[in-house]
């Protein structure tokens, strides 16, 4: 019986090599296919002689190379193609600067921003975000590091920026006005992504991705007091800016083209009542309403349409 035993066990290695190659190759077949990686050496960054104008400085890109390798390529890439080596860690994702679409412009959604839309973004920093304040830089660095920007992408060879809209004075805040931006929240469905109370938590807000299919999710006004800052900004004239050009790259659309600036001014003071922690006049309107917003009531309605005088019977 012992002499069988050298006999059973090279039975069974035989049998399982057998079995293997009948299965290996339905397995190989249900591998996911994977795509070929664009292999070879890393392409050389070509620096153009791209410039800025802020007031009177002249940024020079070629002066930005130092402090952008320092300071930025670690999450935005050495190619500026948002693929620094920090970028898989960081939610949301950073820019990329070879497409040249940006969130906070005073121009209109699709063009190009201004020098100063850039210069502005870098000293400012953008909340809820991971591109911090750089208040460190002087003037000049700042200036140096937006015509640096340039550099990644062919849109700054063939393209001019857009021009800036044109932001009109604001009106004072009434409990009208703020009854009015509710009835347009309603009426442009914000309350779709940001929510009902304006918590960013809208039915549409878990299925929403940016123009590189990263998940995003919708602002929360409620959150923080009087440092709430939008991503853009934190004056009103921000917050205007913001709808009437658009963040491009997310979801979020302008609106410049559904409603006039007035109305404009009207959602803004609604929009600041969501802040719900934060002193302002908003506020104080509302509060002195005793927290209520009547139903708004157009003092322009739509003429009516015109009366059929015809009979019944169809007579004259």
């Amino acid at each position: 019986m012992n002499s069988l035993r050298p006999m059973r066990f090279t039975g069974a290695i035989l049998f399982t090599a057998i079995l293997g190659l009948v299965l290996a190759p339905g397995f190989a077949a249900r591998a996911p296919a994977q795509d070929a990686p664009d292999v070879g050496p890393t392409p050389r960054l070509v620096m153009k002689p791209m410039e800025s104008h802020i007031g009177n400085i002249t940024g020079h890109a070629a002066a930005a190379k130092s402090d952008y390798r320092r300071y930025c390529a670690g999450c935005h890439g050495d190619l500026g193609d948002a693929n620094g080596e920090n970028a898989v860690w960081l939610d949301p994702k950073p820019r990329d600067f070879t497409i040249a679409s940006f969130k906070c412009r005073s121009t209109l959604t699709g063009t190009l921003p201004t020098d100063e839309d850039l210069y502005n973004t870098i000293g400012r920093g953008l909340t809820n975000s991971n591109m911090p304040i750089w208040n460190t830089f002087t003037r000049q660095q700042r200036a140096d590091l937006v015509a640096y920007i340039k550099i990644f992408s062919p849109r700054w060879d063939k393209e001019k920026a857009g021009d800036p809209i044109k932001v009109p004075a604001e009106p004072p805040v009434s409990i009208e006005s703020i009854a009015h931006g509710k009835a347009l929240f309603t009426k442009l469905e914000c309350w779709k992504c940001h929510g009902p109370a304006g918590k960013g938590d809208g039915p549409s807000a878990g299925t929403l991705t940016d123009s590189k299919d990263n998940p995003i999710r919708p602002y929360n006004f409620a959150l923080g007091k009087d440092d709430s800052r939008f991503k853009c900004g934190n004056t009103n004239q921000d917050i205007y800016k913001i709808f009437m050009t658009g963040v491009d790259g997310t979801p979020m659309p302008s609106f410049a083209d559904v409603i006039q600036p007035n109305d404009a001014w009207d959602l803004v003071h609604f929009l600041r009542t969501l802040q719900i922690n934060r002193h302002g006049k908003e506020n104080e309107v509302l509060s002195a309403a005793h927290g209520v917003i009547p139903p708004y009531v157009d003092k322009n309605p739509a003429p009516a349409a015109p009366a059929d005088n015809k009979s019944p019977g169809g007579g004259h």
